[in-house]
């Protein structure tokens, strides 16, 4: 009688190659996408997750937020890059109300700052390890990091609501959209421009998670400087797989890295006896959509290989993909969907 009440968010992602932002209503058990944009950036603005042209990025989030007429001013943003630590520790056994204080003092001997000059989070994982010890899941940012990123925000006319970890935004979107089953080991990929985010998980908590700096723009520099071709093209010819330019040589050669990158994980794992394999393999990011990378990676690897689509359980109006196909634009939009779609938001 009184109708469901609607609560909005908006996920806020910026790249090396474009900044993201995707707006999410939920009202009850239903989720819609209402929103969403894409602003590509200049190669220079973003260069190893270090933001080199400030202001380009301010005005790339105002005008695409103005642009796609976006109201809600409270975003919550991802981090990601090398200022960015998840790993797992495993501590003496405490109530949850002693914990935080001991894993402050403990995260001092796992992160590679000073612990005065991170942000500090932590989860304590519900993983039987005996009566005298607990596994936390640990996440530390450097405070730099976090605040320049708040201030952006800030400056573009928004408001920071919250900010989360890439992965963990990504790992969200597969628990959301794919079925998962119980202690299935997935590998999630989530290609960028700059930086391809690794993230094993299994039931939900993440066994390994690192950030290699590999990322489409590899192949897409391998490409202009093999066939002397222009950024714009090369990038063309990778999204399309026009046939113009023979570009099979180049996409085999990145995906062997990228698997190279996931069996040094999966290898981390099977030393510390915590998996054996990877079950399934999940792509995301704009380098997920690079012709012909799906198909080499299923060539390459024994487990099976997926694009992620974050939009398979929201409903949304095709009108607001414009006569796009929501399937190829949704592997970009992943991050920004979890962020959107984040616990607690």
């Amino acid at each position: 009688m009184f109708g469901k009440h609607k609560r909005t968010t908006v996920g806020l992602d910026i790249g090396a190659s474009s900044v993201k932002v995707v707006e999410i209503e939920r009202a009850g058990n239903e989720v819609q996408l209402v929103n969403y944009g894409v602003a590509p950036l200049d190669p220079e603005t973003i260069v190893d997750g270090e933001i080199m042209d400030r202001q380009m990025v301010v005005e790339a989030i105002q005008n695409l937020v103005e642009s796609r007429g976006i109201k809600r001013r409270r975003v919550i943003a991802g981090i990601h890059g090398r200022g960015v630590i998840v790993k797992k520790i495993v501590m003496e056994r405490l109530p949850a109300e002693d914990a935080s204080e001991a894993i402050y003092w403990e995260a001092e001997q796992h992160v590679p700052y000073d612990i005065n000059d991170v942000s500090l989070d932590f989860e304590i994982l519900g993983v039987d390890m005996g009566p005298k010890q607990m596994q936390v899941l640990l996440v530390a940012a450097k405070r730099d990091l976090v605040l320049n990123l708040a201030d952006i925000i800030r400056e573009a006319g928004l408001a920071p609501e919250a900010v989360d970890v890439n992965s963990f935004a990504v790992q969200n979107v597969v628990e959301i959209a794919h079925d998962l089953q119980p202690e299935e080991v997935a590998g999630l990929l989530d290609i960028g421009a700059e930086i391809t985010n690794v993230n094993i998980i299994r039931d939900g908590i993440p066994l390994y998670t690192q950030d290699v700096y590999l990322g489409a723009n590899n192949i897409i520099r391998a490409a202009q400087k093999r066939f002397q071709v222009s950024r714009e093209d090369a990038v063309a010819e990778l999204e399309a797989g026009a046939g113009k330019l023979d570009l099979q040589a180049l996409v085999e050669s990145f995906g062997k890295d990228l698997v190279h990158s996931l069996d040094k994980s999966v290898n981390y794992l099977k030393t510390a006896g915590e998996a054996e394999r990877v079950d399934r393999i999940f792509l995301s990011g704009g380098g997920a959509r690079i012709a012909g990378l799906l198909d080499t990676l299923k060539g390459i690897q024994s487990a099976p290989v997926e694009i992620v689509n974050p939009l398979r359980r929201l409903r949304f109006d095709a009108s607001l993909f414009s006569g796009i196909d929501p399937e190829s634009v949704g592997p970009q939009l992943a991050v920004g969907v979890g962020l959107a779609l984040r616990k607690g938001a």
